[in-house]
């Protein structure tokens, strides 16, 4: 059987060749790192997590949270590894993102169906089937390779964000505390409290503070779920309050009264020596973010071991170029997976990976495709990115709004998400049943 040339080694990548590999079929892994890297990629390892070390929530009230069990039921490779390196993060699910990137590599290297062909890809292959998953930040010549497929429509992007990260032991503890909200799970947050006058001085120099220049870049065109702590900042004196550096549930243990406002910093790595904070994705320049971020209780002398940077996204107009299967409607041995596609977040990216070589395997073994309905996260995502009749397309988190409501009222939205989960893994049992998936 001819192999198929996957591009990109990411997270959705690595899923969808562990998946076509597990399937039988053989597999060419294309990735340009470590002879090329991104502004956003530091290591040459697969998988390297960048926004952030957190795949958010992990209980099945939670989209997402449905989102990952989904996955953990169907064989995911980044699931697996994602739960073998995991770091305490209260009701969330955060990773060594060394620990992970190594053992996604690992395996993806050492399958015997699997062989890696390091070097960038400048054009599409013209014969055989391809799977690109390169990312948002795929290179200008194989972007311009793939828009010249389609020159009439316009590439879209939006702006992302990493948070800074800081050593551990140069966090003054004298001022901050662990502890997670409403004392949910263990106390893995370290907590650095803001009084009203505190707040006040840093949330002026925030908003005032000099930024670094990306071109192109306004704050229309930033993602919601990867905004800049200055963008928000600047919507409103109580934004972050409301947000981010909300105190609920997490009572100074000192005074037993919520602060003002509170940043929080979440392990970065499983000895517990870096931590980033959480909320703070930012394009200021690096000296404002010594200068504006060391005002935080706590950092005051804190030893930064990454500053934020920011970074340019694109991705495709799915709705109008691709099916349920990510493939591409004009010429369907062409497939896409990842962040391109217009679903955002590491989670999301891998469940596009899964699917996309997941149903692309049982199309060369001649079976059936899956289909999964969009009761399920998985079969939900990719119904949002391929639908036709949406207008302004997004990048879009996964989320309840995308999957069909329940047949009957349930009171309270905790209840009901919990009810949209159940009835979403009691579908997927049956495919497993069956052996589909």
């Amino acid at each position: 059987m001819e192999p198929v040339t996957v591009i990109g080694a990411g997270l959705a990548g690595c899923e969808a060749a562990w998946q076509l590999a597990r399937g039988g079929i053989p597999v060419i892994l294309r990735e340009m790192k470590p002879q090329k890297m991104t502004p956003a990629h530091h290591s040459g390892d697969f998988a390297e997590l960048v926004c952030s070390n957190s795949l958010r929530s992990d209980q099945l009230e939670n989209a997402v949270g449905l989102l990952k069990e989904e996955l953990r039921r169907c064989g995911s490779l980044i699931m697996a590894c994602a739960d073998e390196h995991r770091v305490e993060a209260g009701g969330a699910l955060a990773v060594d993102r060394y620990g992970f990137s190594s053992a996604v590599t690992e395996r993806v290297r050492n399958h015997p169906l699997i062989t890696v062909e390091e070097g960038e890809v400048t054009g599409l292959p013209e014969q055989g089937q391809v799977l690109v998953a390169t990312g948002p930040l795929t290179s200008d010549g194989l972007f311009a390779a793939i828009q010249a497929m389609f020159p009439e429509r316009e590439s879209l992007h939006f702006f992302d964000a990493a948070a800074p990260l800081v050593a551990f032991e140069s966090i003054n503890m004298d001022e901050a505390w662990f502890a997670s909200r409403y004392d949910k799970g263990t106390p893995d947050y370290v907590n650095c409290p803001m009084m009203e006058e505190e707040y006040r001085a840093f949330w002026e120099a925030l908003t005032t503070a000099e930024e670094a220049e990306v071109h192109g870049f306004e704050d229309k065109s930033v993602f919601e779920g990867c905004m800049p702590v200055e963008v928000m900042a600047r919507r409103g004196y109580d934004t972050l309050r409301y947000g981010p550096l909300k105190p609920k549930g997490l009572p100074d243990p000192k005074t037993g009264r919520e602060p003002y406002a509170v940043v929080q910093l979440r392990r970065d790595n499983a000895d517990g020596t870096i931590y980033n904070l959480v909320g703070f994705q930012t394009h200021l320049k690096w000296p404002e973010q010594k200068r504006v971020f060391s005002m935080i209780p706590g950092l005051h002398d804190a030893q930064f071991v990454r500053y934020g940077v920011m970074h340019r996204n694109t991705y495709l107009d799915s709705p109008r170029l691709l099916d349920r299967y990510y493939r591409l409607r004009q010429e369907p041995r062409i497939t896409f997976a990842g962040q391109m596609t217009g679903v955002e977040g590491y989670v999301e990216s891998t469940a596009s990976g899964w699917l996309a070589g997941t149903e692309l395997a049982r199309r060369l073994l001649d079976k059936t495709p899956l289909d999964l309905p969009q009761e399920t996260a998985i079969g939900a995502l990719a119904l949002y990115v391929s639908n036709e009749s949406v207008a302004d397309f997004q990048p879009m988190n996964v989320n309840f709004g995308i999957i069909p409501p329940l047949d009957h009222r349930v009171k309270g939205k905790r209840n009901k998400n919990a009810e949209l989960s159940q009835r979403a893994l009691g579908i997927l049992a049956e495919y497993i049943a069956r052996g589909d998936a």
